[in-house]
């Protein structure tokens, strides 16, 4: 496991779209390993890997009950709206209120390559938004309402 360098500001490959991930290999598995580490090190409750340099459509969130990895992650429903503050380890120092679902349906391949379905609210729905737009170029300020 390592800490991996945190991609920030203006790098052009926070914009670019990742790519699915076709196959779960030691590589990946290394780089889950990796990201859960760097997540941890920068204090952060989601990373997304393009915000470590690679474009593969996966994240890591923790919300406080331990690293839950999405990989090739799709939000199947969303419900109601609420507006929240939102910060990003790619955007230091930078901070703004967000209107995302207050509750939705996320589907995903885990670590081992089985898909699961997991309903989120609140705190854990907003990091799944926040972490999936990372994976098509968006950042939180494309958002920002305030």
């Amino acid at each position: 496991m390592a800490v991996r360098q945190l991609r920030i500001d203006d790098d052009p490959i926070l914009r670019k779209t990742s790519r699915v991930i076709e196959e779960i290999d030691d590589k990946i598995q290394t780089l889950i390993a990796d990201m859960i580490e760097t997540m941890n090190e920068a204090d952060g409750v989601g990373l997304a890997a393009p915000q470590i340099g690679i474009l593969k459509r996966m994240v890591i969130i923790d919300v406080g009950n331990g690293p839950v990895t999405f990989i090739n992650p799709t939000i199947l429903t969303s419900e109601g709206e609420v507006s929240d503050e939102e910060a990003c380890l790619s955007l230091p120092d930078r901070s703004g209120f967000v209107i995302r679902p207050q509750s939705l349906v996320v589907e995903a391949m885990d670590s081992d390559g089985n898909i699961f379905q997991l309903e989120c609210s609140d705190l854990l729905a907003r990091a799944v938004c926040h972490e999936l737009d990372h994976l098509d170029g968006i950042l939180f300020i494309d958002h920002v309402v305030k």
